[in-house]
């Protein structure tokens, strides 16, 4: 009788596991959970003599609504016969002087920055390495315009094929005074900017702002 009830046991345990197999199997292919974005983070590229202080304005506002962490990127150029980590003086030394205006324009505001340099052969290949390796929830981009600083309609078109999260391209105005940022700190777009939201429209800058209000 004993022999009986072992051999019952075993056999049990033997079900109990064969049954289990395909259990674990489908826990292991399900995809890992997606990181949380409890903290918002907006994503500024921008590449030298580029740098539109108008964007940046838009940028500001946004993180101040949405209470989001602002991340500045400088696209700087590598040559093709140079390692995409070589040192890269010229281009540092101008990255370091746009990105401590623009920390110091977000902690005047009380916004937090996480400041970056992407590198890549072009400034679309700095791009493209950017938006792969941070994580961000929304991209502002000046599109160059009548003279304005930014990124052109080819680059502009490929980011809004590319990106993730949502998307505002702003096109700033062709002011001169643009182009200097402690002179145009605080001047607001005067073009409308179109904006990508998370269901693939296009709406007006001024949608979006009721968007963001909305929230």
């Amino acid at each position: 009788m004993t022999v009986i009830l072992i051999v019952l046991v075993i056999l049990l345990a033997i079900a109990v596991a064969v049954m289990a197999v395909p259990l674990v199997r489908r826990h292991l292919a399900r995809p890992a959970a997606p990181p949380s974005t409890s903290d918002p983070r907006i994503l500024f590229p921008f590449v030298a003599r580029g740098l539109s202080p108008q964007a940046l304005d838009a940028a500001l506002r946004l993180a101040a609504a949405e209470s989001a962490t602002l991340v500045p990127v400088f696209l700087a150029r590598v040559a093709l016969d140079l390692p995409l980590d070589t040192a890269l003086p010229r281009q540092c030394s101008m990255a370091m002087s746009l990105l401590e205006a623009i920390e110091q324009r977000a902690t005047e505001a009380g916004i937090p920055v996480d400041s970056r340099i992407g590198r890549g052969r072009n400034r679309r290949h700095a791009l493209r390495r950017t938006i792969a390796q941070e994580r961000f929830d929304r991209i502002v981009i000046a599109a160059a315009s009548n003279g304005s600083p930014g990124f052109d309609a080819a680059d502009v078109a490929w980011l809004l094929e590319n990106a993730h999260g949502e998307i505002v391209v702003l096109r700033p105005s062709a002011d001169p005074r643009a182009l200097s940022l402690p002179a145009a700190a605080a001047v607001r777009p005067r073009t409308p900017a179109f904006h990508r939201g998370r269901d693939g429209r296009r709406r007006t800058a001024s949608r979006a702002r009721e968007t963001t209000r909305s929230r």
